[in-house]
């Protein structure tokens, strides 16, 4: 059995305490990560792209399992809860905190085993008790890794990820026990607190993560936010954050993109993930949009621009009356931190094929632009995004120029017209990834640029 408390005035409430709906804020860690660990984690999509000689961050929180301290990476491109045990002796997971059995860990015989495309995972499942933020989950199921490799886990101090995805999703069974996103969910009687919120900041001290309530720095009511359903084609159930990807804009110009991979999709759809660093699209779309902006180049790094290049990129998400543009800082789109020389700056925009169920992942170039909320279903209500704008082109622009320059090159002339492209199912993708497994799903994608942290391999389940 599962129940909750709220920690209060540094006293623990005893795990058999009466479940409560409280909200809590989590304070997040920008920190920036090695090579080896771009190279390393998770995804939603295939790729085979490394981030060389430039600079990436991951956003951690801290919990507690058993009573021990752990950061963990926060990621909605995943489900399950993990982190390394006391057993792991293997070079990857050297120097970082380890679990150690505690006297409330209820081991199983349940093995656990994780593939990533440049990395893997295996251990046990066990069940503990979880500490996040104010909230205390006893018997919460988890994943306790004897060995990992190819991770890097050092390069960021992490111990593990802390998946924030739909149950579907969850390479531990149901069966055997709820995620940890929905065990903190459920805790909460008043349906309109069944929801968590973030904002990834620029900096080391402005980024957000709260369960239950909003961050009034951000948002002081729900209706500052516009409200779009999760995106799942009928009958499929829910597996991540998606919403439809309507169009693009390039300096207030509508870019058209290509028709949606998935059969019977409003529009292209696209996935949130806090685990890429980049927004990935078809390969197509993506050329179309840097021949578009002008000036930019393909190298076998990916796209790159010039570092002055000034545009501002907008993204129209949601569906109906929830349609709605979402703008990006321009220092999203010509991205310092994957310069190599300085003149020239990795595009903020990447192509890949092999995103999985969707058509689009927008990651921390596009989540640094927005406050995000995430809404459980109800009884008479899908699950929800709400998202809220939080960048002025105008402002953006101006401070933009004024720490990269004047750009001298031709204004962007947009090409909107977008080709025909193949339609699949959600069973025609789910067919592909099983005949291959999810990561080796597509033999070869066309890609030219990515890295872990960037992209996050999509894990294979055993």
């Amino acid at each position: 059995m599962v129940s909750f408390s709220r920690i209060n005035s540094g006293t623990r409430l005893a795990s058999s305490a009466k479940a409560k709906a409280r909200s809590g804020r989590i304070p997040v860690h920008r920190v920036r990560r090695s090579q080896a660990v771009a190279k390393s984690r998770t995804s939603v999509a295939q790729t085979d792209l490394s981030l060389a000689d430039s600079d990436d961050f991951a956003y951690l929180i801290q919990i507690e399992i058993g009573g021990q301290d752990f950061r963990v990476l926060l990621d909605t491109g995943s489900s399950d809860l993990w982190v390394v045990s006391s057993d792991c002796t293997t070079v990857d997971c050297s120097g970082v905190p380890k679990y150690a059995k505690s006297p409330s860990l209820s081991l199983t015989d349940v093995p656990f085993h994780l593939t990533y495309l440049m990395g893997n995972v295996t251990g046990v499942l066990g069940s503990e008790t979880v500490t996040v933020g104010e909230f205390q989950v006893s018997s919460q199921i988890f994943a306790m890794a004897n060995a990992t490799g190819g991770l890097g886990l050092a390069g960021t101090g992490d111990s593990g990820i802390l998946g924030l995805a739909f149950p579907a999703e969850a390479s531990i069974a149901d069966t055997v026990g709820r995620t940890l996103l929905e065990n903190l969910l459920s805790s909460f009687n008043d349906t309109s607190q069944k929801f968590f919120a973030f904002k990834l900041g620029r900096d080391q001290d402005d980024s957000s993560f709260t369960v239950g309530e909003l961050d009034p720095t951000f948002a002081n009511s729900t209706d500052d936010l516009t409200h779009t359903p999760v995106y799942a084609p009928h009958g499929s159930l829910y597996d991540y954050w998606k919403l439809p990807l309507h169009s693009l804009t390039i300096n207030g110009t509508s870019f058209e993109l290509s028709q949606s991979r998935v059969r019977g999709a409003p529009a292209p759809i696209a996935v949130l993930d806090t685990g890429t660093t980049l927004a990935l699209g078809p390969t197509q779309d993506v050329a179309r949009f840097w021949e578009s902006v002008g000036g930019a180049r393909q190298t076998d790094r990916g796209w790159e621009v010039p570092c002055n290049r000034a545009v501002v990129v907008g993204m129209v998400l949601g569906q109906g009356s929830s349609q709605k543009e979402y703008v990006l800082d321009p220092a999203d789109i010509s991205w310092r931190e994957g310069s190599v020389d300085g003149s020239w700056c990795l595009g903020g925009v990447q192509g890949n094929d092999g995103v999985f169920a969707a058509d689009w992942l927008l990651g921390d170039t596009f989540l640094r632009n927005v406050y995000v909320t995430h809404h459980a279903a109800t009884d008479n209500k899908p699950p929800t995004i709400g998202l809220r704008g939080l960048t002025d082109p105008t402002a953006a622009l101006a401070a933009f120029l004024k720490d990269r320059g004047t750009d001298i090159s031709p204004p962007a002339n947009v090409e909107s017209h977008a080709p025909q492209s193949i339609t699949l199912s959600a069973g025609d993708i789910c067919g592909i990834a099983t005949a291959g497994g999810f990561v080796a799903g597509v033999v070869f994608v066309v890609l030219l640029f990515t890295f872990m942290r960037l992209c996050r391999m999509r894990r294979r389940r055993s």
